[in-house]
């Protein structure tokens, strides 16, 4: 097993195993299918640079956005509403469709790093979905539709809320199973 390192995660003891970035590596994952868990972040980004400079360009990859549902706040127009959640109704409404903007400019430009580092743009996907069970829930819920690997960057969220809520890459490594999990910082 030449190239091949084993170690147990920090605080978990599922074993992980690191290849080299060697042919072996590379035949590993050869001809798969990956799941980029994708947010507007700065680590989203790195997660499909590193994507892109690291693996094959065979491979089929999704680009997976979780998104707030927020229609039915911006379509609902009752009496019952208080004064205050009228008079602020547009300005979310109009906020909510910034982030979804900047989120689909996002997403294009990390489908634009892929096809410069030669994925062909039929084995690139976007797919943005609303949120059910949660981010991290979803992703996993995603993920066992057939990938092979997801691929997602560290951490998007504050210290704070990590500590009282837990980051979604820690959360899809605890609840991901037979997928593997490529987690970049």
């Amino acid at each position: 097993m030449s190239g091949v390192y084993r170690r147990s995660a920090v605080r978990s003891d599922m074993p992980m195993t690191y290849y080299r970035k060697n042919k072996e590596w590379r035949e590993r994952f050869m001809g798969k299918k990956f799941l980029v868990a994708f947010d507007d972040s700065e680590n989203a980004i790195r997660a499909v640079e590193f994507l892109a400079n690291t693996f094959a360009p065979e491979h089929r990859v999704t680009l997976f956005s979780v998104l707030q549902d927020t229609a039915a706040l911006c379509d609902m127009n009752s009496p019952e509403l208080t004064p205050y959640f009228q008079q602020q109704q547009q300005s979310f409404c109009t906020l909510e469709e910034k982030k979804k903007s900047l989120l689909t400019s996002a997403l294009e430009q990390a489908k634009d790093i892929l096809i410069r580092a030669g994925f062909s743009e039929e084995n690139i996907d976007i797919k943005l979905d609303f949120k059910s069970k949660g981010v991290a829930r979803d992703i996993v819920i995603e993920a066992a539709n057939g990938y092979d690997l997801i691929v997602l960057g560290r951490r998007g969220v504050s210290g704070i809320r990590e500590f009282f809520f837990g980051s979604v890459s820690q959360k899809v490594l605890h609840s991901a199973g037979n997928v593997s999990i490529l987690v970049i910082n």
